[in-house]
């Protein structure tokens, strides 16, 4: 079974599905940007739009049923290279805010220009929905 996850309480996407889970298990979320439930940049920085963009895919994994920990892989794409450099420090601690020490295969690529004009980072995540519970 394939069903579509999208938080309720936000902006109803358009043409696409914030995620899609596989047997009620197995969640692909769409890219993630880094603008809020409703589609507004709060921030016109990297890190502010990475925090977002992260805090966006907690909440599909969460809408699904699951926890950040179930993430298994992140892909990033990035506009703006020196940005990404430049700000490593501030990088980790919005990632650890959001996805805390958990550390899931990653793979950054850069590249020329987002969908959306103001996007500098778009992130697609894959999860294993329940799968990083312990067993009791």
């Amino acid at each position: 079974m394939i069903e579509a996850v999208n938080p309720p309480d936000w902006e109803k996407p358009k043409g696409y599905a914030n995620g899609m889970l596989v047997d009620g298990q197995r969640l692909y979320t769409g890219g993630q940007i880094g603008w809020n439930k409703d589609q507004v940049f709060e921030h016109q920085d990297f890190v502010g739009q990475l925090e977002q963009t992260l805090a966006n895919i907690a909440a599909i994994v969460r809408a699904a049923g699951g926890e950040v920990t179930d993430i298994v892989r992140l892909t990033w794409f990035i506009t703006d290279k020196k940005a990404y450099m430049a700000n490593q420090k501030e990088i980790g601690a919005a990632y650890r805010k959001v996805m805390g020490r958990h550390f899931p295969s990653m793979s950054v690529v850069v590249v020329a220009a987002l969908i959306e004009d103001a996007a500098m980072v778009e992130i697609e995540a894959t999860a294993e929905i329940g799968k990083s519970q312990k067993d009791g």
